[in-house]
């Protein structure tokens, strides 16, 4: 199965990963594959799961608070913060422009 620049596109900006040589499009294609055999499995009649653990009872506790009142604590944890939240890196990689990405896409 082909992969698109556009799939390629919403990948990168969704995990941060860079796929930008024709190694990282053989994986990722790799990993689509693999992932496609799952469709061949039948589930007709099979009602989903509620959990991976549907043969036991589950516990429930209380969900009763122990600590607080923490937040200047935790947030001395944090490389930035804006007022009282933690500020995430916008991403690990440079994401290139869509036309960038087309020519190792063609070899693939």
């Amino acid at each position: 199965q082909k992969v698109t620049v556009e799939v390629l596109d919403h990948l990168e900006r969704l995990a941060l990963v860079d796929f930008r040589d024709a190694e990282g499009v053989q994986r990722l294609q790799e990993a689509i594959q693999f992932a496609d055999q799952l469709q061949e499995v039948n589930t007709d009649g099979v009602e989903p799961m509620d959990s991976v653990l549907e043969d036991r009872c589950l516990y429930l506790r209380e969900d009763d608070v122990t600590e607080g009142n923490c937040t200047k604590e935790l947030l001395k944890n944090a490389k930035e913060k804006v007022e009282e939240y933690f500020v995430a890196p916008p991403g690990n990689i440079p994401l290139p422009k869509l036309e960038e990405r087309e020519t190792f896409l063609q070899g693939s």
